[in-house]
């Protein structure tokens, strides 16, 4: 392929290229929660994104060998939950595998329709799954809003460069 001016030489799509163009978008930083036959799952999103406000609608992305999935395959209702700056920790907890996300220092509680809700997020909402769309490796989930609340603490945590930051004044 032959270099544009200014810009750098394209590359062929691939995994790392795609990869490498979203390090360098800034995203928002979620954990996404249910209840499974074992017990509460979750995993940390920066896909979630708003798609409709009547009714209010909402996507995510998941992969489908995310130990997550087989709950989220089968849930009539997930957690959404917006992090703050303050929790980078529990974003990088829900992102690693194997770790035990609902243990200590995790703090949590059921809430409505059984969704755990964890505690001190900037918000959260809980929905009722819609549909799940193929999308590659992931399943596209669009949820419809049942409730939620948008008056927790915090500044917003944003994912960048493959590192969890808080926004600069």
């Amino acid at each position: 392929m032959k270099a544009m001016p200014g810009v750098g030489t394209p590359r062929i799509a691939s995994p790392d290229l795609l990869r490498s163009v979203f390090r360098r978008h800034a995203a928002g930083v979620a954990v996404i929660t249910a209840r499974g036959d074992a017990g509460p799952v979750g995993f940390t999103a920066t896909s979630l994104t708003s798609v409709s406000a009547e009714p209010p609608l909402l996507s995510f992305g998941i992969n489908t060998g995310a130990s997550s999935w087989p709950a989220i395959s089968a849930a009539a209702h997930v957690g959404v939950h917006i992090l703050g700056e303050h929790q980078q920790e529990l974003a990088a907890t829900f992102a690693r595998s194997g770790a035990d996300r609902f243990g200590p220092p995790t703090t949590w509680r059921d809430g409505p329709e059984g969704i755990p809700v964890l505690d001190d997020v900037s918000a959260w909402l809980v929905c009722r799954v819609v549909t799940r769309v193929p999308a590659g490796d992931h399943r596209i989930v669009l949820g419809e809003v049942v409730l939620g609340d948008s008056t927790g603490p915090g500044r917003p945590l944003v994912y960048h460069q493959g590192r969890f930051n808080a926004l600069r004044d």
